[in-house]
C-alpha cells in the first residue's frame, strides 16, 4: 500500500510549496506535482498519477479543486479511483472516502458545489439578460458597416474575386463570404 500525493497550482507564479508540504507530512511516498489551470484538460501528472496507483494505495490532495475541473470530473475521478480500488483523502476538507462517513461527506460536498455553480451560472446568465435590456451590445463591433458591406456586395456581383475583397477591405476569407451571405439572405 502506497500513499501518493497530487499537487497543482493554476498558474507558474504561484508555489507548490504549501501544498507539496502538507503532502509530506502526511506520509506521501510519491507526489506527483504539475502547474496547470483545473480546466487544462492535458494535466500530464494527474494522469501518470491515476495511472500509477493500485489498488490498496490511497491519493491525498490538499483540496477539492486542486484535483477537478468540475464536479463531473470530480466524480470521474473517484469512480476511476473506486474501481482501481484506490482510497481518497482531502486533507483541508477532512474527506476520506476509505470510511463510510468519509464517502458521505464527499458526495454532500461535491453536491454543494455542483448547486453552487449552477447558481452562479443563472446569475450570470440574469446579468447578460439585464445588460441587454439596458443596451449593452456584446461581441466584436463590425468591421464594416452597411453601406461597406453593400459595396462589397456590388463589387462582388461585377465580378471581383474574393481574394481581392479579403485585401480591399482587410477580412478574412471566412468573413466575406460570411457578409456577403448575410447580405443576400437579408
Amino acid at each position: 500500500m502506497a500513499i501518493v500525493g497530487y499537487a497543482r497550482v493554476s498558474s507558474i507564479g504561484q508555489s507548490l510549496e504549501v501544498q507539496i508540504e502538507k503532502l509530506k507530512s502526511n506520509h506521501c511516498e510519491k507526489i506527483y506535482q504539475e502547474k496547470k489551470s483545473g480546466t487544462n484538460a492535458n494535466r500530464a501528472e494527474l494522469k501518470k498519477c491515476l495511472d500509477y496507483v493500485r489498488e490498496g494505495d490511497v491519493l491525498v490532495i490538499t483540496k477539492l479543486d486542486r484535483l477537478a475541473r468540475s464536479t463531473v470530473d470530480l466524480h470521474n475521478i473517484l469512480q476511476q479511483l473506486n474501481e482501481k480500488g484506490v482510497g481518497f483523502r482531502v486533507l483541508d476538507q477532512s474527506i476520506d472516502t476509505t470510511s463510510p462517513t468519509g464517502k458521505l461527506l464527499f458526495g454532500i460536498l461535491a453536491s454543494i458545489a455542483e448547486f453552487e455553480t449552477e447558481l452562479r451560472k443563472e446569475r450570470q446568465m440574469e446579468g447578460i439578460s439585464k445588460a441587454k435590456n439596458n443596451g449593452v451590445v456584446f461581441g466584436r463591433k463590425a468591421k464594416l458597416s452597411d453601406s461597406q458591406i453593400e459595396e462589397m456586395r456590388q463589387k462582388r456581383t461585377n465580378g471581383v474575386l474574393i481574394k481581392d475583397l479579403m485585401t480591399a477591405y482587410s477580412l478574412s476569407k471566412a468573413s466575406v463570404y460570411r457578409l456577403l451571405s448575410e447580405t443576400n439572405s437579408g
